[in-house]
């Protein structure tokens, strides 16, 4: 018997072990690897804001709130929180959380955080949704108060900032992160390669649980073919928002593959100089509007995967207001507005333009394509664009906030919160100090936007920004084109991944490979 117990004790060992390889082999087979059409511009989360970079950096740190997937804040390193009045909040952090580097996260390191971005010398262009905060007090390691100034009421929505350790930052003498980062997210970054990849290992010590990927990798792919065939191959396991449209379809027939389609909150647009002499006069801007055959660009270049805009916040947001002037295609009456704002055809239906202007865009192809296809509409009206200018992602993108261009499409992603108007559009928020990259001024919407920031109930809120929509809209800092939908093609292998309207990462932590 003693025998028999030995066995059966030696047979109980050894099935567990294989049961615990098994199990280790396959959380080993556990790695995403998601392509990006570029490199993070900057993963210091308190100074990148590009799409790239927030993706990098949100797999890796945690703001004391965050959005649910249909965009309501919710507790993340903020247990609760509590306003005895409309200019007070105190913060109830949550206690056990580690840095990556081992270290606790307390309420100093909020603090050190924000007064970081709100400190000159950092040149963060975020700092003007600190300007409101008058104190920031620690109550106790998890217990953070913070006074405003006066009432700001989008405030809530700027604590998704993520939250930097105090002791690792200060070891690099406060500058920014440029190759590392330390937070407390579920995957901790342990390579960037430039131009090639970015590569997260999973946090054993995060505070919502193990992830259940062992690794995460970001491959940068700036080719649209190349990307798509590394998906077909296995090379590649998911993309988000970087397909070409005209290979979704493909995609849907392709055997291993799904696709996974959604409205977004994300906005395409055609932004101008207005210091350029010609753009600066708004008749020009609205016969541009009108000389675009929006319809037949999703239609054909788009396959029909986005849906018009009107402004820059989609139908979903609550603060949306429908009854705004629209510029449907009308090329007599662009050419009518261009003759009253002192651009006549110098020679009828002839060669000669009336102006010509550059356009100026990424490298990514369906970019390059809507460039072409704009410089053919534009002929209608008689405007040449004499140039299209193509650069790599990170010249590009420093050109536009310099504002080293005439016109470019660029996108908006992430738009829950209308207070965004005021860093787009406030006279005030020209680079570096905000994101008025096309140098739009109007006192009118300056008072709305400051009005905005200081009305609390939602009412009020509404009509201050349905009036600011309906301004823009005639003024035309920009041309409003689409609402892309969310594409996501992956591998069928690929489970829990769950689409944001603003086409975050924020799922992925909850991702895994079906074996």
């Amino acid at each position: 018997m003693q025998r028999f117990g030995w066995l059966t004790m030696k047979g109980i060992f050894v099935a567990l072990s294989l049961v615990l390889a098994i199990s280790s082999n396959t959380w080993a087979e556990q790695v995403l690897t998601l392509a990006l059409e570029s490199n993070p511009t900057n993963i210091d989360p308190r100074i990148g804001t590009d799409v790239n970079s927030f993706r990098a950096y949100q797999l890796v740190t945690n703001g004391l709130v965050r959005k649910d997937p249909l965009s309501n804040l919710v507790p993340d390193l903020a247990e609760k929180w509590e306003t005895p009045d409309d200019k007070t909040y105190v913060f109830s952090l949550r206690k056990g959380v580690k840095f990556h580097d081992g270290s606790e996260f307390t309420a100093e390191d909020v603090k050190f955080t924000i007064e970081s971005i709100m400190n000159p010398a950092l040149k963060s262009p975020k700092a003007a949704a600190y300007d409101k905060v008058e104190k920031i007090e620690i109550l106790d390691p998890y217990t953070i108060k913070f006074t405003l100034k006066e009432v700001f009421s989008p405030f809530l929505v700027e604590m998704t900032q993520p939250i930097l350790s105090k002791k690792a930052t200060e070891a690099q003498d406060g500058q920014q992160f440029t190759t590392t980062l330390v937070g407390t997210g579920p995957f901790k970054l342990t390579e960037w390669t430039p131009d090639q990849q970015l590569v997260f290992d999973a946090n054993p010590d995060y505070f919502e649980g193990v992830p259940k990927l062992k690794k995460v990798v970001l491959k940068i792919i700036p080719d649209d073919t190349v990307r798509f065939l590394e998906l077909k191959q296995g090379g590649i396991d998911l993309v988000q928002n970087a397909i070409q449209p005209d290979m979704v379809t493909v995609a849907e027939k392709t055997r291993g593959l799904k696709v996974v389609q959604s409205e977004s909150s994300v906005i395409y647009y055609l932004g101008f100089n207005l210091k350029d002499p010609i753009l600066s006069n708004v008749k020009v801007r609205q016969a541009i509007a009108y000389a675009i055959d929006r319809k037949t660009i999703v239609e054909h270049l788009l396959k029909s995967q986005a849906s018009l805009a009107t402004g820059l916040l989609s139908p979903s947001n609550w603060a949306y207001e429908p009854n705004v002037t629209t510029y449907d295609l009308d090329i007599e009456k662009a050419k009518a507005l261009l003759d009253e704002a002192g651009y006549p055809d110098p020679d009828g239906d002839g060669p000669q333009p009336r102006f010509k202007i550059s356009y100026k865009t990424s490298t990514a192809g369906l970019r390059i394509h809507l460039g072409e296809v704009l410089q053919d509409q534009f002929k209608q009206i008689g405007v040449e664009i004499s140039e299209i200018q193509t650069y790599e992602w990170a010249k590009f993108y420093e050109d536009i906030k310099a504002g080293n261009f005439q016109i470019f499409t660029l996108r908006w992603v992430g738009i829950t919160e209308p207070d965004i108007f005021y860093s787009i559009f406030h006279s005030q928020m020209v680079p570096p100090d905000g994101r008025n990259r096309g140098y739009y001024s109007n006192p009118k919407v300056d008072e709305l936007l400051e009005q905005g920031r200081h009305e609390v109930s939602p009412d009020g809120r509404k009509k201050i920004y349905s009036d600011v929509q309906k301004i823009l809209a005639d003024d035309l800092p920009y041309v409003y084109l689409w609402y892309p939908h969310n594409i996501i093609v992956m591998n069928e292998r690929v489970q829990g991944f769950v689409v944001y309207p603003d086409g975050d990462f924020a799922s992925v932590k909850d991702v895994w490979i079906q074996e």
